[in-house]
């Protein structure tokens, strides 16, 4: 007997009637318990187990993995009787992707002398445009600091210089601010403190480069601030990158993009006659001013360019209610990851062969077990729930991008987007965290069910990691949907204090993505069940509610949604 449904089943009646729908909550009890009844943990294992196999070999996009794992999963959705998500009859989006494969060379002229990079142990560098080879030629270095333009905290480490043509070098993460009361803790009152904003994330970063012109952008990695190895940059972005396709230049990103290692970066900066931990430490201020460096860098870039037709997967369960059907809860969760490197080192295909089990395979394990659940209910829930298998999330969350710019159903009738990326395979918590809580009225609702569990919902442990602005609900929030991206917690019953952090430390330091991420016979998937069963009650209870989720006072993506639904055609 699972003793865990019949506490979280009298929850499902409790909040439909407080929704007013107590004779639907009794009505569809037993239905609600077969769908609860139907996650498993067996079957979280068997799809990862396909998933990231080797066969898969890393799940690329573009690549033989990215043909198997649509196969896969569109067959999942088949098999378990959902109908086709696209209004055109399939189970796919189609999204059009450049695929660019760049070999650097770089140097750097300082005092008349050549200082050459090697690739990749020093930087790597990309390209992100269409071009066979792209070239930046002795373009002047400038050190910008963080790279930031924050009005709201009045803060500019630009101030108004002009940049077209230069080559930026930035500070990874948010300017670093201590607490003036306590300097061994960040001020919570500058860039939220601990947490990283969405200026600290190398997009942002990249993003402002290109708006200001400049012909290349240079982030300088330091793993205590990344929260992530330089191992980690150089196995994403030393290989095929991708992009959304264009009519013009990426908006998005300079004509070269770089990540360069602190240790050579202080070199540079020595060479330079600077003091790359001097200048740090000045950025910290708002009076900082872009220090331009006695020193030019060369790129040239041999670009191999390949047009791309990735695919989202999309499947949907129609609601039963005719006036409200063609309104949608959706789940996501992306299926790609970096695929495989025959040139790695390692004696058998295995080694070389990313296999992205915890991310993303059990992301996608997990979204095919809310499909299960719903379709094992007796009666589908008021609204319709669509689930979509995003690609490119690894490229920069483009599936979810190109989705949310091209919806398949009205974003003005998408009540809310509830991701999975990355599961707890470790054991059950007695709490659970929302990443980026605190924004809207779906985190209430997770809070009133997580109770039924014995758990309590907290806000995200490690705000330092940015984790909401790198996982694809963020493309939904962008366009104004709520949405609601949760885990398992810290507190793991059975387990020592701390247990959570080394687990997490232990996984980014030693398995993040590199091939190692890999299925292992020590998971235990109790806690990932429970998490499932309670983000497919939350979905369940929005879809049957009497209103739309709504964001908080205050929450940066509310106008956005309110001016959506008023000019909403009624």
């Amino acid at each position: 007997m699972d003793l865990l449904k019949f506490p979280v089943l009298a929850a499902v009646v409790l909040i439909l009637a407080a929704c007013g729908m107590l004779p639907v909550a009794q009505k569809e009890s037993s239905g609600v318990t077969a769908a609860l009844d139907s996650i498993s943990g067996k079957d979280l294992l068997r799809h990862i187990q396909v998933l990231a196999s080797d066969d898969f070999e890393g799940r690329l996009p573009g690549t033989r993995g990215e043909e198997l794992t649509v196969a896969y999963i569109s067959d999942q959705f088949k098999k378990l009787g959902l109908r086709p998500g696209n209004p055109d009859g399939s189970y796919v989006q189609q999204v059009p992707l450049v695929g660019m494969y760049g070999k650097p060379q770089a140097s750097v002229q300082i005092g008349g002398k050549a200082m050459a990079l090697k690739f990749p142990e020093d930087y790597v560098a990309f390209a992100p445009r269409t071009g066979s080879e792209i070239s930046v030629r002795n373009s002047d270095l400038v050190f910008v600091g963080y790279g930031v333009n924050a009005p709201e905290y009045q803060w500019d480490d630009y101030k108004g210089m002009d940049l077209r043509g230069k080559t930026l070098v930035m500070l990874i993460n948010d300017p670093q601010i201590p607490d003036p009361k306590d300097p061994s803790r960040l001020d919570e009152k500058m860039f939220k403190g601990k947490a990283m904003t969405y200026y600290g994330r190398w997009t942002y970063k990249y993003e402002m480069a290109a708006k200001l012109g400049a012909a290349a952008a240079i982030i300088v990695h330091e793993t205590a601030t990344a929260m992530y190895p330089y191992e980690v940059v150089v196995n994403s972005w030393s290989r095929e990158n991708f992009m959304i396709q264009s009519n013009g230049p990426n908006p998005e990103f300079p004509d070269v993009a770089a990540w360069m290692s602190a240790g050579r970066a202080r070199q540079i900066f020595a060479a330079a006659g600077q003091d790359f931990d001097k200048l740090k430490r000045a950025a910290l201020s708002r009076d900082f001013k872009p220090v331009v460096l006695p020193a030019q860098v060369s790129f040239n870039i041999q670009n191999t360019v390949r047009n791309v037709v990735s695919r989202n997967v999309v499947a949907k369960i129609e609601g039963a209610d005719p006036k409200l059907r063609d309104e949608y809860v959706i789940y996501t969760a992306h299926w790609d990851h970096l695929g495989f490197d025959p040139a790695r080192p390692g004696a058998t295909k295995h080694d070389k062969v990313f296999h992205g089990a915890i991310d993303n395979a059990s992301g996608i394990a997990t979204l095919l077990s809310f499909a299960k659940a719903y379709a094992h209910l007796e009666q589908p829930p008021r609204r319709s729930i669509l689930f979509i298998a995003t690609t490119a999330e690894e490229q920069g969350l483009l599936g979810a991008k190109y989705y949310a710019a091209h919806p398949l159903v009205p974003l003005t009738r998408t009540l809310a987007d509830i991701n999975v990326d990355g599961i707890n395979a470790w054991g059950t918590t007695r709490d659970v965290t929302i990443v980026g809580s605190g924004t809207s009225t779906l985190d209430g609702q997770l809070a009133r069910i997580a109770a039924t569990q014995g758990r309590t919902v907290k806000p995200d442990a490690r705000p330092e990691l940015g984790g909401f602005y790198r996982a694809d609900q963020f493309e939904f929030a962008k366009q104004g949907v709520p949405v609601i991206y949760a885990k398992s917690g810290e507190d793991f019953i059975g387990k020592p204090a701390g247990y959570a952090g080394k687990v997490v430390e232990n996984y980014i330091a030693h398995d993040y993505h590199k091939p190692s991420d890999d299925v292992r016979s020590d998971w235990d998937f109790s806690g990932a069940v429970e998490d499932t069963r309670l983000l497919f009650l939350l979905g369940y209870t929005v879809a049957q509610g009497e209103g739309f989720p709504r964001w908080d006072a205050g929450a940066e993506f509310k106008a956005r949604r309110d001016a959506m639904m008023r000019d909403a055609p009624r």
